[in-house]
């Protein structure tokens, strides 16, 4: 049997590494500090990489990091020499389409194996194993990751053999999220405001016209005002919209939005109240525009 490495134990890191090892596989943690996560993966039976350079002697390593600069800081030349002839690595994180160029390179001159493989959908998706995820990298090595993703996701959706294409596409599927939280902020508080309860509302909407999952769950979150324990950390939701900022910039495209939603987070994080909740917590700052007091409610 393969051994299979997962770098990177946070929120969603864990519930995708739990999966692994609950299929049998024989499998390898690292995680940067000391967390309940960590430790429960060694009691179940997973094996502790002391760094990422051991995580590398695996066949199969997956990753998931929080940034850019994580990501580039773990994967360097010097960890990435430890790997065999025949090691994949499958990076999960949402980055930049610069960073996975530069990690792309790095891995072809190291001759290891690179796909870019984000994942759609939060912590509870990847626990009952329905995550999307999107690849893109060497077919030979999307082929060798396959029974892997089947066990974590319900589809893979393979973009292309570039590793940027995969982080494109989730960085523009993020900002579609972002404009839902944010057109799910203005509607629910004109309802309330009109005296309309706003989950009543959201159900309405959700079963009338818009019945994806972001207007159903993020809906919910919004109009119960149920933002903690953060299902996505509101720094990282303007990490996201950084992303496809820059991505916008290098492709010569405009985002006339962008500039708004910005200020909204960036509001947001100067908020203490807000600051520690999940991103769908930004529209406390629109129920606060409304009331001339930005943020005060949640």
């Amino acid at each position: 049997m393969a051994t299979l490495a997962y770098v990177g134990l946070g929120t969603m890191g864990i519930e995708m590494a739990r999966r692994l090892l609950d299929q049998g596989h024989d499998l390898v943690v690292w995680n940067r500090s000391e967390t309940s996560a960590l430790a429960e993966m060694i009691e179940r039976g997973a094996r502790r990489a002391r760094t990422v350079a051991e995580a590398m002697e695996a066949s199969v390593v997956f990753s998931m990091l929080a940034h850019d600069a994580a990501v580039e800081e773990q994967f360097t030349a010097e960890a990435l020499s430890s790997a065999g002839d025949q090691t994949v690595h499958a990076n999960m994180a949402t980055i930049s389409v610069q960073a996975a160029d530069r990690l792309e390179a790095l891995h072809r001159a190291a001759g290891v194996a690179y796909v870019s493989a984000p994942v759609l959908g939060r912590s509870t998706v990847a626990a009952a194993g329905q995550l999307n995820i999107v690849a893109a990298g060497p077919s030979a090595a999307i082929e060798a990751l396959a029974p892997y993703l089947d066990v974590l996701g319900k589809r893979t959706w393979v973009v292309g053999e570039n590793a940027r294409t995969a982080n494109l596409v989730k960085i523009a599927v993020n900002y579609n999220l972002i404009h839902a939280i944010q057109a799910l902020a203005e509607s629910v508080t004109l309802v309330e405001r009109g005296g309309v309860d706003g989950q009543q509302f959201v159900d309405i909407l959700t079963d009338a016209a818009f019945t994806g999952s972001a207007y159903t769950g993020y809906g919910a979150l919004i109009a119960g005002r149920r933002y903690s324990p953060p299902g996505f950390r509101m720094e990282l939701g303007l990490k996201d919209l950084s992303l496809a900022e820059q991505a916008a910039a290098a492709a010569g495209a405009n985002l006339p939005t962008a500039p708004v939603l910005r200020d909204l987070f960036e509001r947001a994080l100067d908020d203490p109240a807000l600051v520690d909740l999940d991103w769908s917590a930004v529209a406390e700052i629109t129920r606060g525009l409304a009331d001339g007091t930005p943020g005060d409610r949640a």
